[in-house]
């Protein structure tokens, strides 16, 4: 069995990104620019005693995705501690609602939203009263 070991955003605005991302989440960057020869910041998501991966916001390549197209990739969901005010940070920092807060009874909370570079993500508060 093959796990997933690392993941990539792509951005068009590397410095509006990692504020984003630092902001919302608490996300430190490394520069991994030299390493890619682009530009390319190492996301670090967390302490490696708490379950997760680490991964990277990489220059986009390409156009970005056009407002209102279906997915076309996977879909990053974030674990929080609280929806609420983490759905708040996220627009307070640039980022829209794609899909509203709903529940996954007796095990969390859900959403999904568009960050700042038009990517879609969730997030996922574990709560057994979720109804």
């Amino acid at each position: 069995m093959s796990r997933i070991v690392h993941f990539e955003i792509h951005v068009d605005d590397m410095e509006r990104a990692t504020a984003f991302y630092g902001d919302v989440f608490g996300w430190t960057f490394e520069d991994w620019t030299e390493y890619a020869g682009m530009p390319y910041m190492g996301a670090v998501t967390g302490s490696e005693d708490v379950p997760g991966i680490n991964g990277a916001l990489m220059q986009r390549q390409g156009n970005p995705p056009a407002e209102g197209q279906p997915m076309n990739g996977y879909a990053c969901t974030i674990g929080v501690g609280d929806f609420d005010s983490t759905a708040a940070k996220i627009e307070k920092n640039g980022g829209k609602v794609a899909m509203e807060k709903y529940a996954l009874p007796g095990m969390a909370w859900q959403g999904y939203f568009i960050d700042t570079e038009g990517n879609t993500f969730g997030i996922h508060q574990p709560d057994e009263n979720a109804k």
